[in-house]
């Protein structure tokens, strides 16, 4: 298919659907509907958003006012109960030092000093 009944499809096929191109009143028209819709759309995405914000803010305080007595409940039994392990074991009293040490083969220089 060469370039010329390329361009006689595309003329085919854009010239049944509406005949002639849009003059610059119709551009204009266009452009103001659409920056009209693309502000409407953005003004229910807020509302949808705050919405959202709402009842998630109300599930929350809800599900808080639910379970309050079952958080008193643990909190008490927290407090009746010894802190766990403390009867068992004894505190160790001596000192305990952590760290890593990295040798290479090389002896150390005589004399103990370091080398440069």
């Amino acid at each position: 298919m060469n370039a010329s009944e390329e361009q006689l499809k595309f003329r085919q096929f854009h010239g049944s659907l509406g005949g002639q191109p849009p003059g610059p009143l119709a551009k204009v028209v266009t452009f103001v509907l659409g920056a009209a819709l693309l502000v409407v759309s953005f003004m229910f995405s807020l509302v949808a958003l705050a919405v959202v914000a709402v009842g998630a803010v109300l599930a929350g305080t809800w599900f808080w006012w639910k379970t309050r007595t079952l958080r008193r409940e643990l909190r008490e039994q927290m407090r009746q109960q010894p802190p766990s392990g403390a009867s068992e074991q004894q505190p160790f009293a001596g000192r305990i030092i952590e760290g890593e040490v990295i040798r290479d083969g090389t002896p150390p220089a005589p004399g103990g000093h370091l080398l440069n």
